[in-house]
């Protein structure tokens, strides 16, 4: 992963026209509105086959260990390619996902993008903020905060976008949810 000196370190990237965000934001709108729907057969369509999907949650560091650039180490929730997205895809038709008995009810909330090219080349990259709620069963609520990285490139899929890497970082320490069966 980046170090704050790496981050330093990469070029400028240029910011794109109105046009262009507004196409990548209603992009990354339809594909929450799908995971909301449960519609996961047409959300792999959008996903990239060289995809790298992860989460981590936040560590908390002292000050005096920021100012010196010391990093805690890094707590890894999941780290996905399409092959283990369609596995847990897979698992969520089968009925014997029991974790998601009765189904998650879940809002996707995507907010405060910026969107610039993508340092690699390949494609835009859309930082920004996002919240999942998720309601199960009569009181199982659970939210989800943080930032979130997507990069994006023109696909020919029928939606004419697809993502090929996203980068999840909770702000929650803890994770008190019972599971994270659920995608992002």
């Amino acid at each position: 992963m980046s170090s704050a000196a790496e981050i330093a370190e990469k070029p400028e990237t240029a910011i794109v026209d109105a046009q262009l965000h507004y196409e990548i934001t209603d992009f990354l709108y339809q594909e929450a509105e799908l995971l909301d729907d449960w519609r996961f057969r047409d959300w792999l369509e959008l996903i990239a086959e060289d995809m790298f999907y992860f989460m981590r949650s936040t560590t908390n560091a002292q000050t005096r260990d920021r100012r010196r650039s010391v990093q805690p180490p890094t707590t890894w929730i999941f780290n996905d390619n399409k092959f283990q997205l369609e596995r847990r895809v897979a698992r969520l038709e089968t009925g014997m996902a029991w974790a998601e008995e009765p189904p998650s009810r879940t809002r996707h909330f995507i907010g405060n993008l910026r969107i610039h090219t993508a340092a690699d080349g390949d494609g835009y990259e859309a930082r920004g903020n996002y919240m999942l709620y998720r309601a199960q069963k009569e009181r199982d609520e659970t939210s989800y905060v943080g930032k979130r990285i997507d990069h994006v490139r023109r696909a020919d899929n029928g939606f004419g976008w697809e993502i090929y890497r996203r980068e999840l970082t909770l702000e929650q320490v803890v994770i008190t949810s019972h599971n994270l069966s659920v995608l992002f």
